[in-house]
């Protein structure tokens, strides 16, 4: 078959680091297909653009993937200058399509739903198989987080887009395993069945996580103590984090074995930081940033990853964060400091969630790890690298091809 995946921010990982579109790829190559990636220009949280001389597109083959980019506008940041490029890759994605051989099967993905509403359409021009895959609920997202109201107009026509994406697909995967319960509570269950509904979460390349965790081990002496229980957080350190609470969980741990090593950058790095040293927190360590390539040495030389996460509406859908199929892949416990109507890593009992996350729930939680008996963290180890097989990418993309394949 010829696939082509259409996603607005999949250019080649050595950009930016979710590389699902780019697994998916490399899988269905190797069972024979071929693949073509169309992304913008643009790479999102930098100030980088892979087109400057004036071309509208440029086509590249990374690693045997074959990337495609629609020359896009600058923008950093959320404001509207990024709205313009968003809805610049969507109006442009079909003039530059129309270049390439016609395609057995479109896979559109959204965030941001206009490029997914614009992928279906295509599949209809072209008469292939269409497949919306939705990797956040938008607009929910946007009303969850308070961003805007759900009377908002803005939200509203985000709103229609949005069910008719559902409705004109032929399937829609999302990356949420409760998904269709959102579609039940916005009353559409009588025009999206849930039979052209499907599950396809995030994962791990596991090949790339064991190559990665022997060719860069991480010399730290914090993770070299065999001293310490070492708790680790990987991961972003902004305001909407709010590691601001782990720190008030490691005020609460009473085992002095217990260590917080936090990797990560963000803008609020350097005020917790001054708050450790102001509050004398001396169970906690501020790593900074490492390139992801060190991330498996990390996380598997940990005693207890924790997921770590302000708690949200959206989390009664599932969850899909890329750094929790890391911390399966490590074969440690996970420990998620927040309620979430389907994890992972507590389906597959690969550890445990704090439903009230308090720093006293979070500190118990964790103390006892600290203290549980050895079968019992060695069976919680075990269920992790089961769990990591079943999200590796490799049988993911068996499942999206399941999708992609079937007959409508």
């Amino acid at each position: 078959m010829n696939i082509w995946l259409i996603n607005h921010y999949a250019v080649p990982p050595q950009y930016y680091p979710l590389a699902r579109q780019t697994y998916f790829a490399k899988h269905l190559m190797a069972m024979g297909h071929q693949v073509t990636i169309f992304a913008a220009s643009t790479v999102h949280n930098s100030d980088k653009n892979l087109i400057t001389d004036g071309a509208k597109w440029r086509e590249e083959t990374v690693d045997g993937v074959h990337y495609v980019y629609i020359k896009c506008k600058d923008y950093l940041g959320s404001g509207l200058k990024r709205v313009y490029n968003i809805c610049e890759f969507a109006w442009k994605l079909p003039g530059v399509c129309k270049k390439f051989p016609k395609p057995d099967a479109i896979v559109a993905t959204s965030m941001p739903p206009t490029s997914c509403a614009m992928g279906i359409r295509l599949a209809r021009k072209y008469k292939c198989r269409g497949i919306a895959e939705i990797a956040d609920l938008w607009p929910e997202s946007i009303v969850a987080y308070g961003i805007a109201g759900p009377k908002n107009p803005a939200v509203i026509a985000l709103r229609w887009l949005e069910k008719r994406i559902y409705k004109r697909a032929d399937a829609v995967v999302f990356t949420m395993e409760n998904a269709y319960q959102y579609i039940r509570e916005r009353g559409w269950e009588k025009k999206i069945p849930e039979s052209k509904v499907f599950y396809v979460n995030n994962g791990v390349d596991l090949n790339l996580f064991e190559a990665n965790r022997q060719r860069f081990p991480l010399e730290d002496p914090d993770l070299e103590d065999p001293d310490t229980f070492k708790v680790v957080y990987t991961g972003s350190i902004r305001k909407v984090n709010n590691l601001g609470l782990l720190l008030d969980a490691a005020k609460k741990v009473t085992n002095p074995s217990v260590r917080f090593l936090i990797w990560g950058d963000g803008d609020e790095l350097e005020s917790l930081r001054q708050r450790v040293e102001e509050e004398k927190i001396t169970n906690v360590r501020f790593k900074g940033r490492v390139a992801k390539s060190f991330v498996p040495s990390i996380v598997s030389r940990a005693d207890l990853n924790i997921a770590h996460n302000t708690p949200s509406s959206l989390f009664v859908y599932g969850i899909s964060f890329n750094k929790l199929f890391d911390y399966l892949a490590a074969g440690k416990p996970v420990l998620s400091d927040f309620p979430c109507g389907h994890n992972p890593a507590v389906v597959w009992n690969a550890g445990t969630e704090v439903k009230d996350p308090t720093p006293e729930n979070i500190a118990h939680a964790i103390e006892d790890f600290v203290c549980m008996d050895k079968e019992i963290y060695a069976q919680y180890s075990q269920n992790a690298a089961a769990a990591a097989k079943a999200y590796s990418f490799e049988e993911l993309t068996r499942k999206l091809y399941a999708v992609i394949e079937k007959q409508p």
